[in-house]
């Protein structure tokens, strides 16, 4: 069971966050491939953030719950 913190914790845009996925929790969970990006966050939508990541020579924006973030260092 997933602790309340990660759910409630706020991110800026401009932060840099990974992505880790929380199996637990379903709702705004990305798509596997993606576990383990690291992107910055680029606005928030609703509950959510749009997390901007690069994959090859792609830009791609993620639509991500809080639950499934980590803040990198």
């Amino acid at each position: 069971m997933s602790s309340i913190t990660r759910a409630l914790q706020e991110f800026e845009q401009g932060d840099s966050v990974s992505v880790v996925i929380d199996p637990s929790i379903h709702g705004g969970m990305p798509h596997i491939r993606f576990q383990g990006f690291t992107g910055v966050v680029e606005g928030k939508q609703g509950a959510a953030y749009l997390v901007g990541i690069n994959v090859d020579k792609k830009h791609k924006i993620l639509l991500v719950r809080p639950e499934h973030l980590r803040r990198v260092q």
